[in-house]
Order: structure tokens, then C-alpha cells, then sequence
């Protein structure tokens, strides 16, 4: 891994603790970062190095000075001095003592942060021991003989590729209060958060701790460090679980064993890794123009920066999680709530513009028995049925064309009938091949280009002629395969599609956001509509959907179509099929698996990295439902990025249709882009 696109390596450690015995607890902690040298950061838990429950030990001088003398230890006996490491400890100033956090790098220490609320309620009685620590402090104390920077509103900066890191530490207690004081912290630029904690478990307090962690962490746009003391401080009382957690905006990362769950109790040292991509914070960040807006109620220039350099020891592999399939979920669970969902916002948007339409509004839609017309019509269905209309009112068409296989349009008529729409067949081939005609006898075109309409007296025999047809079905069964390549025939055929419906009523169209990002449509055809509730909905989650829909809302033989549909081929057909009547025209054979172009769609829209680093990010993902080379991922990477800027302009001209995710190719919402855009220099950066 390297820091030139963003990442830096986090970690959350809970040592194994000895009581009120700083030497010992070095000692642990030492042994801990030998285990853990890739990381740039690692943060322990609140007063780590005396132990949390030392009650009024901390009073005891022998206990303070031999921390003081431990943490200088730890500088010196480092393994990584180029490691930031981030311990807890209690630090007497004048008249106070206060609960603190020690920042070390380089052998000494950067920074010293005091808890800001200290608790003294139910279980809490920190309030015997230390003191709170405020914004009325000194700005520089002695410490084991350096003067070091001291205060709640220390911010550790450091180079990261194109970015910077910039690292708030808050204790236990801070991320608890109503406004935590990473929230002002965040404002002022910090996009990691360490908090050294020591929170006791009880019944149910482990979900709204992870609760408060992880929507800290999505408020913040930051990455958020939790680590939790674990079983061996004292139990006098009270059980610590070793509960660490690190989450990234609004995302759970990685998350340890603690006291209480299913799994066996860890009383030993133990600790959590990841990678955080400090370039996604920074990007998710200037996405959000209201985050600056916060800037008003922070007083950002009250925070001191202390700079620090990330250290340079190779990472072997990313540790950050890279779903090849960023629309999919993984878990079964988050997956059928994703489907919920969208299908959910589909519903409730056609619904709203149906009721613009009258009280028995109509509407029409081109069935070809694949996955995104599918998809389509599941939504009608399911809004009519929400508005209490008849299924009737829709009319589902399907149009048989020169590519067309007995198995889609199977499916497609059963589809219709047994969902109970009214049911339209239209064969559009003599109608084609009329218009073939008209522009061979205006322009001299021939299909496949060497198929002769004029001259060749079978096929110009008459426009009506049935023969006709059936000698022209011959002739193109005559191209060899590999020769079978018009762009013209298959155009005719899209648009005639379109011109039909149009002419029917309110047509709901049926394409994806994947096929709009590549540009995988006829212009004026199945680009077009009145309302395309599959707007925002990416090619690698339509199966599922559908697969959720059928689960779900049907039985029998409508579930049994729909399942059918689920695993077809992805293709226009509008070329021939194969000998055996099977689809031979397949859409990933031809634009590129749409696997690896969600995929890069997703990182390039959502986070506007650069080529290199989706191309990286994809070589790292896991998940692929085949291997792909990394020459064949530069590839449809470079494939990608040329149909994406040279297919703006269809972009720039698309039906109104709901926005379901994260994100959509919108041009009156997401997505604003010059459709004369060169994309060279994107190119360029993957060279």
C-alpha cells in the first residue's frame, strides 16, 4: 500500500493491563507495536499506562512519577519512531491532576490533550481524581523534561499523497456530550478522530456506544478510532470489555471481541487494523457544501497545529475494504434492505407522476423480457396496485425484432399475462426492413455492408411482400458472425421501438444509470421517455431487485418468469441470434463486464478519483465474480472513461425519474457535466 493515493493504517489496541503498574504496562504496549508495524497510527485506551481503575492511587506521587518516566521509555524503546502512538495517562499540573492523552512520535512527544468532561454520575466518580480540562490552560507544559504543546485543541497534521491528515484526540467521556468536542474539532479540519476510552459494559451499552460512534464518524466526514480498556483493569465493580471500533463516515469499519458478546472473552492484548482513505474524506467533505458553512459557530483559528511526518514502512496489502460491488451489499440482510428501499422510491415517485395523468391514468411500457424492462414493469405493477387502479391500465408492448430468441420473448409474455397488464405484440421486422429500404434507395446503405436492397430482385420485390422479409432473414443469416456488425440496423430497430410506444400513450422508460454512464443506448430511442423510474438504478443491482421482488411480492409461475429473467444474458438483441436460436449479441462481450464498470462509475462519480487510483482500488477489491488481469482491467477502465465523456450529450437530454442511491447521472441534479469535455488527460493519468 501506498500513501499516494490517500490511505493511512489505523489501529485500535487494548493491552492487557497490570493495575497501578506503569512499567509492566509499557512493557505490554511495546510488545503490542512490534505487532504492528505497518501502521501509521495506533491509539490505546484511556490512562493506559497506569491502568483506568486506580482510584485514589492516582493521587500517590510514586504512581505519577513513574508514569511520567514510562511514557519517556516508550519514546526511547519505540520500534517505529515514525509512528504515531497515542496513550493514556494521568499528568499533575500546579493544583490539578487531569486525565490526559500523550501523542508520541520520533522519541518525544508531540502533544498532551486532558479530558474535557469528566464524568461523576452512577458508576463515574472521575471527578474525585482530575480535574476538567478547559481552553484556560497553559499552552506548553514540562513533561519528562521536554516542553510540550498541552491543551484540548491540538490538531496533529501530517502529508497524505494529495491530502493531509489531520488527527483529533478526545477521551471517553467527550464523545458522549451533546455537541463532542471532535465535532468542533472536525469543523477545523481534523478528518481522524482517536478516543482513548474506558467504558464499562452493561446490559445494551455496547450497540448505542457503536451507535455513537459511527454516527460521529458520518457527522464528522471523518474517520473515527475508538479504544476500549478490556477485562483485566480492575473488577472491583465494574467489567471493561476491550470494546475498539473504527468507523469512517458514517461506516463501520472494523470492530473487536468485547465482554458480552457471543464470541469467547478475550482477557489478553488485542487489537483492530484498517485503512482509512483520507482522500474519500476530503472528497465526501467538499461534496457537502454546508460542511464549510459550520465554519461559523467554530473558531477554527483557536486550534494549534503540531505537523508530524506518516511513516514510510511498505504496506504488503490494503487493509481498507473494497467491495467489488459498491451497489450490491455483501450481507444478505443490508442487501434485501437496499432492494426495499429503492423499490420503495420507485414506487412512491411513479406514483406521484401517475396521479398528474388523471384518474385513470395509462401508461405504457416496451417489454423485451430482460432484466431492465422487467424491472420496469414490476414498478408499474406494484404502483398501480398502491393506487388502487386496475393493472389494466398499463400496457405492456413487446416487439419482436431480427435479434430477438424465443426465450425472452417467452418471458415477456408471460410476464404480461400473468401479472395482468393489458398485453400488445407488435413484430417490427417488416417495418424495419421498409425503412432499410428508404435508405438504401436514398443513401445506397446495405446491411452488415453487403447486403444489396436495391438491386437484388428477392429482397426489393415490394414493401409488403412477406417473401421479402423471409429472404432478407435469410440473407442476413448468410453474414458469418463475425461480419454481422451495423450499427444503422440495430439503430432502426431501437427507434422504431420508441416511435410505437411514444405513439401509444405515457411510455415509462426501462434504462439503467449504467447504460446511460457508457452511453449504451440509441439517442431519440431507449434513451428517451416521459418517466424512467430506472434512472438511478446501476445494471449490477437490477438482478437483484428483481430477484427481491419475485422473492417477496409473487409466487408461482409470475416468480418461477421472473427468476428466468433474473439469469438471461444482458443483451439488446437487436443482431441475429446464434444457430440454436440463442442470444448471441452480449452486451459484456461487447462494452465490458458491468461488473468493473459499476464499479469504476461508482469511484469515479461518487468520490472523483483519478483513473490510477480506481484502477488500484480494483486490483484490491474482493468480490469479482471472475479474475480479471490488470492489463484487462486497464482495459475496460480506459473503455469506461472514453464512453463516459463522448456520451455526455444523451446524458444532457434524459426523462425526468428518481434518484434511488448515492448518487445519479441526473443533468438537473447530480451530475453537471460539458458533453464537449476532452478526456485526455484522464487517459494520460493511467500512463
Amino acid at each position: 500500500m501506498s500513501h499516494q493515493h490517500g490511505f493511512i493504517r489505523l489501529s485500535a489496541a487494548t493491552p492487557e493491563v497490570t493495575v497501578a503498574d506503569p512499567n509492566e504496562n509499557v512493557n505490554t504496549i511495546l510488545a503490542m507495536l512490534r505487532g504492528l508495524p505497518e501502521s501509521d497510527v495506533v491509539v490505546f485506551p484511556e490512562l493506559s499506562i497506569s491502568a483506568y481503575s486506580c482510584g485514589r492511587l492516582f493521587h500517590q506521587r510514586s504512581l505519577l512519577d513513574a508514569c511520567e518516566s514510562e511514557v519517556l521509555r516508550l519514546c526511547e524503546q519505540a520500534p517505529n519512531s515514525k509512528q504515531l502512538i497515542i496513550v493514556g495517562l494521568p499528568i499533575a499540573i500546579g493544583n490539578a491532576l487531569y486525565n490526559c492523552a500523550a501523542a508520541i512520535q520520533e522519541g518525544k512527544v508531540l502533544g498532551i490533550i486532558p479530558k474535557q468532561f469528566i464524568p461523576n454520575y452512577n458508576e463515574f466518580y472521575e471527578a474525585r481524581w482530575f480535574a476538567t480540562g478547559t481552553t484556560d490552560l497553559p499552552s506548553t507544559i514540562d513533561f519528562a523534561g521536554q516542553q510540550v504543546p498541552f491543551g484540548t485543541q491540538l490538531l496533529f497534521t501530517a502529508k497524505v499523497g494529495d491530502d493531509a491528515l489531520t488527527l483529533f484526540i478526545e477521551i471517553c467521556e467527550d464523545l458522549w456530550m451533546p455537541i463532542p468536542p471532535s465535532s468542533r474539532a472536525a469543523i477545523a479540519g481534523a478528518n481522524v478522530i482517536c478516543n482513548l476510552s474506558a467504558s464499562p459494559e452493561t446490559v445494551g451499552k455496547a450497540g448505542y456506544r457503536r451507535d455513537l460512534v459511527v454516527g460521529q464518524s458520518g457527522r464528522c466526514a471523518a474517520a473515527y478510532a475508538y479504544a476500549g480498556c478490556g477485562p483485566t483493569e480492575s473488577t472491583a465493580d465494574l467489567v471493561f470489555g476491550g470494546h475498539s471500533l473504527i468507523a469512517e463516515a458514517g461506516h463501520l469499519l472494523v470492530e473487536s471481541n468485547r465482554v458480552g458478546d457471543t464470541a469467547p472473552t478475550v482477557r489478553g492484548s488485542h487489537s483492530i487494523t484498517t485503512d482509512i482513505d483520507i482522500e474519500r474524506l476530503q472528497t465526501e467533505r467538499r461534496n457537502t457544501t454546508t460542511f464549510i458553512d459550520s465554519e461559523r459557530f467554530t473558531d477554527v483559528t483557536a486550534f494549534h497545529r503540531i505537523t508530524f511526518d506518516v511513516t514510510d514502512q511498505p504496506k504488503e496489502q490494503l487493509l481498507f475494504p473494497v467491495p467489488a460491488t459498491p451497489f450490491v451489499p455483501k450481507a444478505e440482510h443490508a442487501l434485501a434492505e437496499r432492494c426495499a428501499d429503492v423499490f420503495g422510491i420507485q414506487t412512491c415517485a411513479l406514483a406521484k407522476r401517475l396521479e398528474l395523468l388523471g384518474e385513470q391514468p395509462k401508461s405504457v411500457i416496451g417489454i423485451s423480457g430482460g432484466l431492465d424492462s422487467t424491472l420496469a414493469l414490476l414498478v408499474a405493477v406494484k404502483t398501480y396496485d398502491l393506487l388502487g387502479l386496475p393493472r389494466s391500465l398499463i400496457r405492456g408492448v413487446t416487439m419482436p425484432g431480427f435479434g430477438t430468441t424465443d426465450h425472452t420473448l417467452t418471458n415477456a409474455r408471460t410476464l404480461m399475462s400473468e401479472l395482468g397488464v393489458t398485453q400488445t405484440e407488435m413484430d417490427i421486422r417488416q417495418a424495419c426492413l421498409d425503412e432499410f429500404k428508404e435508405l438504401a434507395i436514398a443513401t445506397g446503405y446495405q446491411p452488415f455492408g453487403s447486403i444489396d436492397l436495391v438491386n437484388n430482385s428477392a429482397l426489393s420485390s415490394g414493401k409488403t411482400d412477406q417473401l421479402s422479409l423471409d429472404a432478407f432473414i435469410k440473407a442476413i443469416d448468410a453474414v458469418p458472425a463475425d461480419q454481422q456488425k451495423d450499427l444503422t440496423f440495430e439503430n432502426v430497430q431501437a427507434r422504431r421501438r420508441t416511435e410505437l410506444l411514444m405513439n401509444m400513450g405515457f411510455v415509462l422508460g426501462t434504462g439503467d444509470m449504467s447504460e446511460m454512464w457508457l452511453g449504451w443506448c440509441t439517442y431519440n430511442a431507449d434513451q428517451q421517455s416521459m418517466y424512467n423510474v430506472n434512472s438511478s438504478v446501476p445494471k449490477t443491482l437490477v438482478k437483484f431487485l428483481v430477484k427481491y421482488v419475485a422473492e417477496h411480492q409473487f409466487e408461482g409461475k409470475a416468480q418461477d418468469t421472473l427468476y428466468s429473467v433474473a439469469e438471461t444474458e444482458i443483451s439488446p438483441e437487436l443482431l441475429p441470434p446464434d444457430k440454436t436460436g440463442n442470444i448471441r449479441q452480449s452486451t459484456e462481450e461487447t462494452v465490458g463486464p458491468y461488473e468493473l464498470h459499476d464499479f469504476f462509475m461508482f469511484n469515479l462519480v461518487r468520490y472523483g478519483f483519478s483513473p490510477a487510483k480506481v484502477l488500484y482500488l480494483a486490483q484490491h477489491a474482493t468480490g469479482w465474480s471472475k479474475s480479471y488481469t490488470p492489463d484487462e482491467m486497464k482495459h475496460w477502465l480506459t473503455v469506461n472513461l472514453k464512453r463516459a465523456f463522448s456520451q455526455q450529450y444523451k446524458r444532457d437530454n434524459v426523462p425526468n425519474g428518481p434518484k434511488v442511491g448515492s448518487m445519479s447521472l441526473s443533468p438537473r441534479g447530480d451530475w453537471r457535466m460539458p458533453s464537449d469535455a476532452s478526456v485526455n488527460a484522464w487517459i494520460q493519468s493511467l500512463d
